[in-house]
């Protein structure tokens, strides 16, 4: 581990890197819109529910894609990641191995970083802990040598806390305090019981210790709080969601008479635009099957209107200003 010294100059070193080799989000859309792809596959599972690992990577190129404008994979990865530098893969599996992010999804990023010239090394997956890790199907790994699969309950966290807003002493896992140059964020869509979606952005709640103090009042405004956290605004820059299978109610744990497949991928920079699009899928889903709107269930999720706000600048939820490619 970086001593503190190392970490602030890797953090100021990482914030510059970012905005210099960053060819995407705003300089890469059409008239100053936040682009967000959504890939859809139907055929992504089997008639038993089973992902095909293939199709998957195919989705996934298809997305990256789409969003880079590059057709080839190496080109198109090269455009996102910066060389020499620790690449974090933040997963999530608190709920259980009913509804997590995909292994098959997990594993294909990592190929194609490693061939766009990321040595495994530089490659850490990671989560709060062990057990939400294996949810996912990984084992863990701590050789240096390796893709590392490490959770926040080894690596540990920060012991000064940071603020903002509501956020309020947080203290923040070393593995992106300290280790990451970027994080590359893979969310598993769900419908939350109090925020009323959890992806891109609620899916920080995993790089602090104490997240059940952030839950509050719908987790509005902690969660767009959180992500204004300078280290985390400025590390957690792509979102690569998954949402292959999603619970559109009685998340986020699993329920497995709630669940569907939508077979989708969506990919962004913008995590408030990644989210809104989200939001409304999940919507659309509930409207299908016959349920209210997570307004009507007094659930919205507030904090991706908070997130947009001027004081949080995360982003837009505005659809006039979102570039949604749909493939």
């Amino acid at each position: 581990m970086k001593n503190r010294r190392e970490f602030l100059k890797d953090a100021a070193v990482g914030a510059v890197l970012m905005s210099a080799q960053s060819k995407l989000g705003l300089a890469a859309t059409t008239a100053a819109k936040s682009k967000v792809v959504v890939a859809r596959d139907a055929a992504l599972h089997d008639a038993s529910g089973v992902l095909d690992g293939k199709r998957v990577q195919a989705l996934l190129d298809r997305a990256i894609a789409t969003y880079t404008g590059h057709d080839k994979a190496v080109a198109a990865w090269k455009s996102i990641v910066p060389v020499g530098k620790v690449i974090g893969l933040k997963v999530n599996g608190l709920g259980g191995k009913g509804i997590h992010t995909h292994y098959e999804l997990i594993m294909a990023v990592c190929e194609r970083l490693q061939e766009a010239g990321v040595k495994p090394s530089e490659i850490i997956i990671w989560d709060r802990d062990a057990h939400h890790l294996q949810s996912c199907g990984l084992t863990i790994s701590t050789d240096p040598g390796k893709i590392r699969v490490i959770g926040n309950d080894v690596a540990g966290y920060e012991e000064e806390g940071v603020a903002f807003g509501s956020a309020v002493n947080v203290k923040l896992a070393k593995i992106l305090s300290r280790e990451c140059a970027m994080v590359i964020n893979l969310p598993i869509l769900k419908d939350h019981e109090l925020a009323g979606v959890t992806f891109s952005m609620k899916n920080m709640y995993g790089v602090v210790q104490k997240p059940y103090e952030l839950h509050a009042a719908g987790c509005n405004p902690a969660v767009a709080d959180l992500n204004c956290i300078p280290t985390v605004r400025q590390k957690v820059r792509f979102t690569i969601g998954d949402a292959m299978s999603s619970v559109y109610d009685g998340g986020p744990g699993f329920h497995p008479e709630r669940l569907w497949q939508p077979n989708a991928l969506i990919v962004g920079e913008d995590r408030v635009a990644v989210d809104h699009t989200a939001w409304q899928m999940i919507e659309r889903k509930r409207a299908e099957v016959g349920m209210p709107t997570l307004e009507a269930a007094n659930r919205p999720p507030r904090y991706i209107v908070t997130a947009a706000d001027n004081a949080h600048g995360l982003g837009t939820n505005d659809p006039q200003r979102i570039h949604l490619l749909e493939v």
